[in-house]
């Protein structure tokens, strides 16, 4: 009789990787120096503007035409896959050939490897996507926090924790390609700092675990990084977006 060992799983990084290879809408394989395609309609980025995301030691770029792809394949050319995501460094290269005149970013991309059964959620409400709690904590915020929370588009239940009435933090998911949940967390403003986000994230994580998606947490701020970092996620990469 044969036995054969199980084939090995797919890593993190290899997901991470198709996810945004995906994402980028054209064929384009990580690479160092980064690989550079034009992508009118690219998610690595707003339209009209150039997107690069690092897994890793390797990046992808995409540009919304071929003069700006022209630019950051020169850029690449110049930069390690880590300079690329530095807003400075991308900047003074990009001065001759295509000055930038906006920056989005960067963002840290992390993701969760630590196993379900190591996982264990804090106490939480759970509701549906679409019930009114979510919304009322989303307009006690500005519109910057709102659209950086995420909460509005998730498509996961909501987990909420509350004091007294009032919800005071809620997070939930979006089911993006590749089997990925991309994580999206909110705490009231003057409720934040106190541990909340990390609480109302456990349980949002743990139900991404179980339906057998990879969790995903893009952070810009350091206290939504060591949030991450506290629930075991590990930050594999980063994201930029730059007008030129």
């Amino acid at each position: 009789m044969d036995h054969h060992e199980p084939a090995p799983a797919t890593s993190t990084v290899t997901r991470a990787r198709a996810l945004w290879t995906e994402l980028a809408g054209f064929q384009v394989e990580f690479a160092s120096p980064a690989g550079v395609v034009v992508a009118p309609g690219s998610l690595l980025c707003p339209p009209g503007w150039a997107g690069v995301v690092r897994i890793g030691d390797t990046a992808v770029v995409t540009a919304p035409d071929a003069r700006g792809a022209e630019a950051m394949r020169d850029a690449a050319g110049k930069l390690s896959c880590e300079e690329l995501v530095d807003p400075a460094r991308l900047r003074e290269t990009l001065s001759g050939t295509a000055p930038v005149v906006d920056v989005l970013g960067p963002a840290a991309l992390c993701y969760l490897e630590r196993g379900r059964d190591a996982f264990v959620p804090a106490p939480h409400e759970r509701v549906a996507n679409d019930d009114s709690a979510p919304a009322a904590l989303l307009a006690t915020v500005g519109a910057a926090d709102a659209d950086e929370s995420g909460l509005a588009e998730i498509t996961s239940p909501a987990f909420l924790l509350r004091d007294g009435g009032d919800v005071v933090a809620a997070a939930g998911y979006v089911a993006w390609p590749r089997s990925v949940a991309h994580m999206c967390v909110l705490v009231a403003p003057h409720r934040r700092r106190r541990g909340l986000a990390r609480l109302v994230a456990s349980a949002a994580v743990s139900h991404a675990l179980d339906a057998g998606l990879l969790p995903q947490w893009r952070a810009r701020p350091y206290a939504s990084r060591r949030v991450a970092a506290g629930l075991g996620f590990r930050e594999l990469g980063a994201q930029l977006s730059v007008r030129m």
